[in-house]
């Protein structure tokens, strides 16, 4: 497979030179390797650099989730495939992208995404929401999946990931105005248009957060922006209620057998994910300022 590999990046931080190290690492090397950077004041542009990458710079006012990353995709080049990795995200086996870039030997797959390990200083609910969401097997799902699992049908994450270029452009590729989720809008469209979507356990990245209350709530006011925007998702695959409660439950049990002090941090996380998504409900009525506020991509509503 030709692929590219692309990432966005804004001010990438200590984890930077790791995640460049990680890739030159890889036992398969990408046609081209390119960044779009939003206006870095740090050294990401410069160490990119170093490490061959090509460089496209924006405007931090002009970054959007989907609208930057098909910039990326139609900048690729010729190529079967583009991978896409964020700036914290560090490939943690040199087979990685080998593997994930594998499965697309199924002309039906469309697109891929890999296995997402805690960091090494991870916390609890860091490392549990890890274990929750990407398990040790992997897994192909298609459009006749869909009634059986319904809402997580669509599950996908940017974090690491590959789309079959010509299937992404068939379904219109990324979109340029949703607040977030644009993995999930195109693992949506790919599985009514007819591909497959492919979870590969053994493409792995250490990538996880350690998000304070306030963060919890404006990440989760954005979740229920997305879902608002994009209803129809919710009425072809399913609300997403069933899934958050198997969370909270997996979560509590966790904590309670591993970090039994961390179930204060959890129960508030959980009141300041359930306070954040029930107001998201109500964005349309609330004025740009407040929009800035209470929502994790603030920069969003600059439009």
């Amino acid at each position: 497979m030709n692929f590219s590999l692309v990432i966005p990046t804004l001010n990438a931080g200590d984890k930077w030179i790791d995640l460049l190290k990680s890739i030159d690492s890889q036992s398969i090397k990408p046609q081209k390797t390119i960044i779009v950077d939003s206006g870095s004041t740090d050294n990401t542009v410069r160490l990119a650099v170093q490490h061959g990458f090509e460089v496209i710079e924006i405007p931090k006012t002009e970054f959007n989730h989907g609208k930057t990353r098909q910039l990326l995709v139609d900048r690729s080049g010729n190529v079967d495939v583009c991978v896409f990795l964020t700036q914290d995200a560090i490939l943690a086996d040199v087979d990685s992208i080998k593997n994930i870039t594998a499965v697309f030997n199924d002309n039906l797959v469309g697109m891929a995404y890999g296995r997402q390990l805690p960091h090494k200083n991870a916390k609890p609910l860091e490392i549990h929401a890890r274990l929750f969401n990407y398990p040790d097997k992997s897994n192909l799902i298609s459009i006749e999946d869909q009634p059986e699992l319904g809402f997580k049908a669509f599950f996908s994450s940017n974090s690491f990931s590959a789309y079959r270029k010509s299937a992404l452009l068939e379904i219109g590729g990324f979109p340029t105005n949703s607040i977030m989720g644009e993995d999930a809008i195109v693992a949506a469209k790919m599985l009514k248009a007819g591909f497959k979507k492919a979870y590969v356990a053994n493409a792995t990245v250490y990538h996880s957060h350690s998000y304070t209350l306030a963060e919890e709530f404006r990440r989760y006011f954005d979740t229920r922006v997305f879902h608002e925007q994009n209803i129809w998702m919710l009425q072809e695959y399913g609300k997403p209620t069933g899934e958050g409660f198997k969370f909270i439950q997996s979560e509590i049990k966790y904590v309670l057998k591993n970090s039994p002090l961390s179930i204060f941090k959890s129960v508030s996380s959980i009141f300041a994910k359930l306070l954040g998504y029930n107001s998201g409900r109500y964005y349309r009525k609330m004025s740009v300022k407040t929009l800035k506020k209470l929502s994790m991509h603030g920069f969003y509503w600059n439009k």
